[in-house]
């Protein structure tokens, strides 16, 4: 009886083995299947933006590419959406004004050159003896396609400058 006994252990024993080896290989598997993060930073120094006024937004440095879901040459307005999904973009806009004068400028998001009114973000109206300066920043969660392009524009009809500026995207579906 002794013998049929060990037998029987050591049967369960395989199994349980097997079993927790089994479990092993689908958390593994888990793992490598959760989707990798598509992320974008992307800034603005001084001397991109030479454009006084409207303009769109050139970046010049990509500070975290992260997935191919997004993409951005370095020194281009353009963001290219590779894959789609929704996405939650973030920016921040410096505006810089030299005269002492009325001071107004507007961030929006454009997509394949139609500017998105729901993304429309304005700034208040300084008038003179203001220091001219001010940041706009904005979030917003928009659903987009592959071979869409996406910018940054800023819109006024002042004398401004836009020394710095940040995008931050990620496809978060």
């Amino acid at each position: 009886m002794n013998c049929k006994k060990e037998t029987t252990n050591t049967k369960c024993c395989l199994i349980m083995g097997l079993i927790l080896f089994i479990i092993f290989i689908i958390a593994i598997c888990m793992v490598g299947m959760q989707s990798k993060s598509n992320i974008l930073s992307i800034i603005a120094i001084n001397g991109d933006n030479s454009e006084i006024g409207t303009t769109s937004i050139r970046f010049s440095k990509n500070e975290i590419e992260e997935g191919n879901a997004l993409s951005h040459v370095q020194g281009s307005d353009e963001i290219l959406i590779n894959e789609n999904g929704i996405y939650q973009i973030s920016y921040q806009l410096y505006g810089l004004s030299e005269s002492l004068n009325t001071f107004n400028f507007n961030a929006v998001l454009v997509v394949n050159n139609t500017a998105l009114e729901n993304t429309f973000n304005e700034s208040p109206i300084l008038r003179q003896n203001t220091e001219n300066r001010m940041t706009l920043s904005g979030t917003v969660f928009l659903r987009l396609n592959a071979g869409d392009i996406l910018k940054l524009q800023a819109v006024t009809i002042e004398d401004i400058n836009y020394p710095r500026a940040r995008m931050d995207i990620e496809k978060i579906s």
